[in-house]
C-alpha cells in the first residue's frame, strides 16, 4: 500500500451522521415555532456538509429570525438523544480492518466529542485506532494543522506515507497544510474537490477501498 497511516475524519465519512444531525436540526427549528413547510430538509445537509454546522446554525437563525444560541442548544439536546443510532457507512469497517489487516495505523481526527469514540466503541472497531483528537482537547478547528501535527509527532508518523482522509475540504486542506496527503470522500458529489487537490476523490466506500489498497 502507498498509505500506512489513516487520519480520518468521523462525521460523514466513517459514520453516516448527517440524517441524524439533518433530523435533530429540524426538530430544533419546529422548537423555536418554525413551521415544517418551511423547511427544506436537502438545504440544510447541503448546509453542513459543504460548510458547518456552524454555518447552518448561523443561516437559519438569521433566515427565520430566531436566536442561534437557543438553536444551537435545542439542536446539541436533540442530537444527544439520537446520535446512538448513528452507523458506519456501509462496508467501512471492512475498510478499516482490511487496512489494518495490511499494516496500516488509524488515527481519528474529530470535531465531534467523546461520543464518536463511543460510537466507534459501539461498532466493535474503537480497538483498531491507535490515537485520536476530538473537540476536548484545545485545537484549533481543521483547517489548521496544529491536531494533526500533534498526532504526527506524538505517534512518529512518517508524513510521505501518511493521509488525511474526510468528507470536505478542510479535511483535505488539514492533510495538506501538515504536510501529508489528503482523500475526499464526497457521498452524493456535494463538495468542489477542485481547488484543494486531494490525492485521492471518490464518492463511495468501494472507490475509497480501491483507492487507499494501492
Amino acid at each position: 500500500m502507498k498509505y500506512q497511516a489513516f487520519f480520518w475524519d468521523f462525521d460523514g465519512t466513517i459514520f453516516d451522521t448527517y440524517p441524524i444531525m439533518v433530523q435533530a436540526f429540524m426538530t430544533a427549528l419546529t422548537q423555536q415555532q418554525v413551521s415544517e413547510i418551511e423547511l427544506d430538509e436537502q438545504e440544510i445537509y447541503e448546509t453542513m456538509r459543504q460548510h458547518s454546522l456552524g454555518t447552518a446554525l448561523q443561516k437559519f437563525s438569521a433566515e427565520f429570525s430566531i436566536k442561534a444560541d437557543q438553536l444551537e442548544h435545542d439542536y446539541r439536546q436533540n442530537e444527544r438523544g439520537r446520535i446512538a443510532q448513528a452507523k458506519p457507512f456501509d462496508g467501512m469497517v471492512a475498510l478499516l480492518q482490511r487496512l489494518a489487516d495490511e499494516g496500516g495505523t488509524h488515527y481519528l481526527l474529530t470535531h465531534r466529542n467523546q461520543s464518536a469514540m463511543q460510537l466507534l466503541q459501539s461498532a466493535g472497531i474503537k480497538k483498531l485506532f491507535a490515537d485520536e483528537v476530538t473537540s476536548e482537547q484545545p485545537f484549533p478547528r481543521k483547517p489548521n494543522p496544529a491536531s494533526l501535527n500533534a498526532l504526527i509527532k506524538r505517534n512518529e508518523v512518517q508524513k510521505a506515507s501518511a493521509i488525511m482522509i474526510g468528507d470536505r475540504t478542510l479535511d483535505v486542506d488539514a492533510g495538506h497544510n501538515a504536510g501529508i496527503a489528503g482523500a475526499l470522500f464526497d457521498p452524493g458529489r456535494l463538495i468542489d474537490g477542485g481547488p484543494s487537490h486531494p490525492e485521492i476523490n471518490v464518492t463511495n466506500v468501494i472507490g475509497l477501498t480501491d483507492a487507499l489498497l494501492q
